[in-house]
């Protein structure tokens, strides 16, 4: 039993560990990352594409990103798609680059953020707890139906437990690193 359920628990639980992965390299840590410009579409000939697409991405600095597009004529349209992102940044051009000024985080703002990312991760561990549950629930339905013992259905949910106890350790390590990260000045 617990062969046909632990492939579909470990990808279930990995990929919200992923998730939540992807969704912290959002949160603005004061320091200039091109993964803030994730999921910004600007408009390209009529269809929207992701900036990262459309041109060459570097900081040269901690707290500068520079934009260099591929076709000069797109820097308006890049910079219209950043303002209505809205997050909190503001571009500026010289007619060859986009700039971003990263300003530094203020200590309101870095426990607000720390706020943000705890709640990310205990969304996480909620999408975590459900897959236990929905994998608990096959697991004592086939009990129901007398295709496993009483013994080994406390086997197996023991076993997911400890699967799932895991990864929420798991979550605990990205969370705590990434506050680390936010509360470093």
């Amino acid at each position: 039993m617990m062969n046909q359920i632990k492939p579909a628990l470990e990808d279930s639980m990995s990929k919200a560990i992923k998730s939540l992965q992807n969704q912290l390299t959002k949160v603005r840590t004061g320091r200039a990352s091109a993964n803030v410009l994730d999921g910004i579409n600007a408009d390209y000939y009529g269809s929207a594409t992701p900036i990262k697409n459309m041109g060459q991405i570097s900081t040269p600095e901690a707290r500068l990103l520079q934009i260099q597009p591929f076709d000069k004529t797109l820097i308006p349209a890049i910079e219209k798609a950043i303002l209505a992102a809205n997050i909190g940044l503001t571009p500026g051009n010289d007619g060859n680059f986009i700039r971003i000024q990263f300003p530094a985080l203020t200590e309101d703002k870095r426990k607000s953020l720390v706020k943000d990312v705890k709640k990310l991760g205990e969304d996480a561990k909620v999408a975590i707890r459900n897959v236990r549950r929905d994998q608990n629930d096959k697991v004592k339905k086939a009990e129901k139906d007398k295709t496993v013992s009483e013994d080994e259905s406390k086997k197996v949910q023991d076993e997911i437990q400890k699967i799932t106890d895991n990864y929420i350790k798991e979550i605990d390590k990205v969370i705590e690193a990434k506050e680390k990260e936010l509360l470093t000045v």
